[in-house]
């Protein structure tokens, strides 16, 4: 249920830049979404769909970019991309390892006229 309230969060900032720009409608947000995030974009479309009712961001396309976990692994330093279900390291398969990307969930950007 967390998605609601940063559903709210996504349509503030992107009604906040449309109106500063001017903008009648907001047609496109993107979104950075990492893999580790635990942002599920299904939930985000769908509070979007309630919550940008009688707004100019009202049907809206939703663009989600999903960014890869990034891990290092500590005992040998070996930095790499893995699945959130698979977080050994490729070379040493060891598992005390670094999270260095992957929790992102950010407005990339909003496309408006």
């Amino acid at each position: 249920m967390h998605e609601m309230p940063i559903t709210q969060s996504v349509l503030e900032i992107a009604l906040r830049h449309a109106q500063q720009a001017g903008a009648q409608r907001i047609l496109r947000i993107t979104m950075r979404v990492g893999e580790l995030s635990g942002i599920v974009p299904d939930s985000i479309q769908f509070y979007f769909d309630f919550v940008s009712r009688e707004t100019m961001a009202e049907g809206a396309e939703l663009v989600f970019n999903r960014l890869p976990g990034r891990f290092r692994c500590r005992d040998c330093n070996t930095e790499y991309e893995a699945s959130r279900d698979d977080w050994l390291c490729p070379q040493c398969h060891g598992v005390q390892v670094e999270v260095l990307g992957g929790r992102e969930f950010e407005v990339e950007s909003i496309e408006v006229t």
